[in-house]
Parts: structure tokens; sequence; C-alpha cells
């Protein structure tokens, strides 16, 4: 078996279970998912069995693969692993980063804001928003955080995409000079501001997360209608 194709069925299927292109708990039929993107079983089942380990997919004896559930408890998991895999990033950065990689970061902050604030595109602002976060981790120098968070953003995705119709999320025009507070924090070697601003800034509310997720839930429906 190639690992070529299982590599590319997996990116194919996580990008359908992240955009909740299969519904939520949805089970998989093989047999209809190997012919409908034009592969053997055998490969899907591999990358199926990858999505499994990554927390895209489900796997139950006797009846087989299922997209993740979509619930307000899961979503608020997901929002405090990424605090945490977020504010130990920062926690090491403060130890391990160069004063010219938080410069590079200010600059690339600097160049992107105008950019953030000139669009109302939600995938763009979305993208921007994960590429400081994981421009933050990556100043921890520890590869493993930027790949735990990669994982976490793409579960949260859809959520996130859909919150950005809502005040909580993307029409905040202080999204951006939140994101240089906490590099101000950071540059000043303030570890208890710069970790205290980072939590304010991506942590979620119960309330928050069981609104997303009705939103979300009317969306999926409403488009698959």
């Amino acid at each position: 078996m190639s690992d070529n194709i299982v590599d590319r069925l997996t990116a194919q299927l996580r990008q359908m279970a992240a955009d909740f292109e299969i519904r939520p708990e949805e089970r998989i039929i093989e047999g209809a998912m190997a012919k409908r993107l034009a592969v053997s079983r055998t490969p899907l089942r591999e990358a199926l069995n990858r999505l499994v380990s990554e927390g895209y997919m489900t796997f139950t004896a006797g009846q087989g693969f299922f997209c993740r559930a979509l619930t307000p408890e899961q979503i608020l998991d997901l929002y405090e692993a990424r605090a945490a895999v977020e504010c130990e990033g920062v926690r090491l950065a403060l130890q391990r980063a160069e004063a010219s990689d938080i410069a590079a970061l200010v600059a690339e902050l600097d160049a992107t804001e105008p950019l953030y604030e000139g669009t109302s595109d939600r995938l763009t602002r979305l993208e921007m928003d994960e590429a400081f976060h994981l421009s933050l981790v990556r100043l921890s120098g520890n590869a493993e955080l930027e790949r735990m968070l990669t994982n976490i953003n793409g579960r949260i995705r859809y959520v996130r995409m859909i919150g950005l119709n809502m005040s909580q999320e993307g029409a905040s025009p202080n999204r951006m000079s939140e994101h240089r507070a906490i590099l101000e924090a950071l540059s000043e070697g303030d570890a208890d501001r710069a970790l205290a601003t980072l939590r304010a800034h991506i942590e979620m509310r119960k309330e928050d997360a069981t609104e997303a997720v009705r939103h979300a839930f009317s969306q999926i429906y409403v488009r698959a209608g």
C-alpha cells in the first residue's frame, strides 16, 4: 500500500471532518466512501484509523468509524487544551526565545494587522489568527507543542469559523491589538502579564461554547439540506 495514497486520503478526510462535510457522529459507510473517493477500502481504513488517533474520527467495535461528535463540552475541552498548550509555549518562550525572534513576530504583526482589519473574509481572518498563535508557540522551540496546537486548531476550526459571525470572535476590532499586548509582555519578560493576557484572549465560557455549537449545527444541516 502506498504511503502517498494514505497520506492523501488522510488529508482529504481530515478536511472533510474539520469542515463537518461529514456530519457530527455520522457513520462512515466504508464501501460508499471508498467509491466516492475512488480508492480501495484498505487505504481508506488506514486513513480512518489515523484520524481516530488524531481525534477527528471515532471507532466503535462492531459498528465502524464515525465522525467526531460536536458538543459544547467537547469544544470546551479543546479550548482548555489549547490554552494549556499555548500558555506552556509562552512560558518556554520566555526562557528560550531570542529578542530578535520576538521582534520578527512583532514585525510580522505590523505587516498583517492592516490586512486583518481590512478584510471581512472569515477564512482569511481565521488563518491570520491561527498563523500568529502557531508562530507564538514556535518561539518555545518545542515542535511537539506546535504539532498539538495544529491538531487542536483543526478540530475547533469549524466552530471558530461560525463564531466569526458572533460578537465574541471576529467582530472584535481589538483582536490584533490583543496579540500585540501579548508580545509586549513577552518582550518585557513579564511572565504573569503575558500568560494572563494570552489566557483571557483565547478562553471560552460554557455559554459561548453552547451558542457556537448551536450556530454550527444550524449551518451544517442548512448546508446539507
